[in-house]
C-alpha cells in the first residue's frame, strides 16, 4: 500500500518542478559544505572540552584533597622538616653545577677574597671558606643561589682526577625553625649516585655533596666542620 501525499505538497511540486530539477548552484554548495565543516569542529570541540573539563575537575579535586589531608596531619605542603628540606636542596644544587664545564661557579677562586665579602654581605653573615688543600681538594669558586628560607652559598671544589664536591651555606633560624637551628648532628642523603652530608650550626645549615663513597664524604665533611 503506497503512502498518502499531502494534495498541497504535490500542487507546490507541480508549480516549481523546474526549480526543483535545477543543478545546485555552486555557492549556495560550498556553503553548504562550511556550513557541515563548521558543525563537524563544534562537535569535536565539544568533546574534547568535555574531556578537559573532567580532567581539570580531577586535578583540582586531587590538589584540594592533598592540601586537606596535609593540613589534617599539620604538616606544612612539603611535609618535610627544615632540616631535611636544607639538605635535599644542597643535593640538588650540587647535581645541577657540578657538572658544568664552562661556568661552574660565578666568582673564581682567584678572586677569593672578593667572593667571600660579596657571599657574606648576601647571607648576612660573615663566612669561610674551608681548606681542603690537605685532602686534595682545591677551590675552584663559588656562586650565589636561592633557598627556601632565602639566600644560599655555594662553595665548589675539585681535586686532580676532576672530581667535585661542593659546600652548601644557608640561615635555617627563620620562620619558627629555631629548634631546627638547634640541631648540629651530621645527617645523610643520597640521590642518583650523589650524597650529602648536612648539618646546622648556631642557625646556619651547611651540606657538603658528592658523588664519592659515604667514608670519604664523611671524612671530608669532618674536615669541613672543624675548620668551620
Amino acid at each position: 500500500m503506497g503512502e498518502k501525499t499531502d494534495p498541497l505538497d504535490d500542487l507546490l511540486r507541480s508549480l516549481h518542478r523546474d526549480v526543483l530539477q535545477e543543478p545546485v548552484p555552486p555557492a549556495l554548495a560550498d556553503a553548504a559544505r562550511a556550513v557541515g565543516r563548521q558543525r563537524a569542529r563544534l562537535d569535536r570541540w565539544q568533546r574534547w572540552g568535555g574531556i578537559a573539563a573532567s580532567v581539570l575537575l580531577s586535578f583540582a579535586l586531587g590538589w584540594i584533597a592533598h592540601g586537606q589531608w596535609n593540613a589534617a596531619d599539620g604538616s606544612p605542603v612539603a611535609r618535610v622538616r627544615p632540616v631535611q628540606e636544607f639538605g635535599r636542596q644542597a643535593l640538588v644544587a650540587h647535581v645541577v653545577f657540578s657538572p658544568e664545564v664552562r661556568h661552574p661557579v660565578e666568582v673564581p677562586a682567584a678572586q677569593q677574597d672578593h667572593l667571600v665579602q660579596w657571599l657574606s654581605k648576601r647571607l648576612g653573615r660573615p663566612l669561610k671558606v674551608p681548606d681542603l688543600a690537605a685532602q686534595g681538594y682545591d677551590l675552584v669558586g663559588g656562586r650565589l643561589l636561592a633557598g627556601g628560607e632565602g639566600a644560599r652559598a655555594q662553595f665548589m671544589y675539585q681535586n686532580t682526577r676532576g672530581e667535585r664536591i661542593t659546600l652548601y651555606v644557608g640561615a635555617l633560624d627563620r620562620a619558627g625553625n629555631a629548634q631546627a637551628a638547634r640541631e648540629t648532628a651530621f645527617r645523610f642523603t643520597s640521590e642518583g649516585g650523589a650524597s650529602s652530608f648536612y648539618w646546622v650550626d648556631q642557625g646556619f645549615g651547611y651540606a657538603l655533596s658528592g658523588r664519592l663513597a659515604r667514608a670519604e664524604l664523611q671524612s671530608l665533611a669532618d674536615a669541613v666542620y672543624k675548620q668551620l
